[in-house]
């Protein structure tokens, strides 16, 4: 008897990041896999994304995490097709009754209407302004924003509002939105970073299997700047013992490209990330999966992952100290800010129309 949710084996979901569909930490059962005695393997399906709708009861969701540097944020999409290994949001399937695993990238959640909550949200009398984060969580321009659309009625409803926003992506298709960012981006309104983990294609496609290449992320950023959006390079996560070296080369093809400033976070493993990430780079990259596993204990206190507040998103001890040297360094040499230009709350106004019934003035 073998486990059902043990590693498939590199390329056995083709096209997906995790490797296996392991059920997630509230689950009462692990399902295995039985031996029926006919022999041989069949060719692992290609799975398809599949996406389920949901219509959103609120649009904002609050935290208050000294470690943020933002207290509210929207989710168009719980689940996220770019399929990154890595990805601390994982762990959310969990709460779905889904695998932080492969159902975490195959089986997506859309939230209709989401625009029209959010607009009634901002109407509420009790409502004040302040940076709204988009993307923290999942991307809000993952391939399924293509068909759906619901970011761009999020940027609608924000312009109207002139409410600042903040939005980080790997996706190129922002680049649809220009119009919107452009506009906002001239009254203080809105800031986007831009994560490039490394600049090689080939580990990108492993460790990111349905984002754009690095080259395409970069081209990204030099739109937005020469639309006059405000851009940040985040290497982000900064993969121990894989990708740590190129944090310098990074931070310089951000500049390259018009990035105005820069962000850096080591790689958190929480959850089920933590397995889901170590059984990926042994199959991926065998040769140095012990010195990645090794290291990413080192930053978080000898485990594989530190949930406390003033360290879970900068690590610990000696590697810790060396990758924020090296971060300030570079960013003094080629003028790149720690922190993007401060967004504009005083210009929120609620409008006197709405998109039912518009203002006869």
């Amino acid at each position: 008897m073998e486990r059902l949710d043990k590693p498939l084996g590199h390329g056995a979901a083709r096209g997906r990041g995790a490797l296996d569909n392991a059920v997630g930490r509230f689950e009462p059962y692990t399902r295995v896999r039985v031996d029926d005695g006919w022999g041989g393997e069949e060719a692992a399906p290609l799975l398809r994304t599949q996406v389920a709708e949901q219509r959103p009861r609120s649009a904002i969701t609050r935290n208050a995490s000294p470690d943020l540097s933002f207290d509210r944020s929207v989710n168009p999409y719980r689940g996220c097709e770019h399929g990154c290994v890595y990805c601390f949001a994982r762990p959310g399937h969990a709460w779905l009754g889904l695998s932080p695993g492969l159902d975490f990238e195959t089986r997506l959640v859309a939230r209709p209407g989401i625009a029209e909550v959010l607009e009634r949200d901002l109407r509420r009398r009790a409502y004040r302004p302040a940076t709204l984060a988009i993307g923290t969580y999942t991307d809000p321009y993952q391939p399924v924003e293509a068909s759906h659309g619901l970011m761009r009625e999020v940027l609608e409803v924000l312009r109207r509002f002139r409410h600042p926003v903040g939005i980080v992506t790997k996706g190129s298709l922002i680049e649809r939105d220009i119009d919107i960012l452009a506009e906002m981006a001239a009254e203080g309104l809105c800031a986007v970073g831009v994560s490039v983990t490394t600049l090689y294609r080939d580990v990108a496609r492993k460790m990111e299997p349905r984002v754009p290449t690095p080259a395409r992320r970069l081209q990204v950023i030099e739109r937005l700047a020469r639309a006059g959006v405000p851009v940040r390079t985040c290497a982000s996560p900064l993969v121990p013992g894989l990708t740590d070296h190129e944090l310098e080369a990074i931070l310089e093809a951000g500049a390259g490209a018009g990035a105005v400033a820069a962000a850096m976070i080591p790689l958190r493993l929480p959850q089920e990330v933590a397995g889901l990430f170590a059984d990926w780079v042994a199959e991926a990259f065998p040769d140095r999966a012990g010195k990645v596993m090794r290291r990413v204990r080192d930053l978080h206190g000898g485990q594989d992952y530190d949930p406390e507040f003033g360290r879970r998103m900068s690590g610990q001890g000696t590697w810790a100290a060396l990758y924020q040297a090296r971060f300030q360094t570079a960013c003094a040499r080629l003028g790149l800010s720690r922190e993007m230009p401060a967004l504009r709350s005083d210009l929120f106004a609620v409008p006197l129309d709405t998109p039912e019934q518009p203002s006869l003035f």
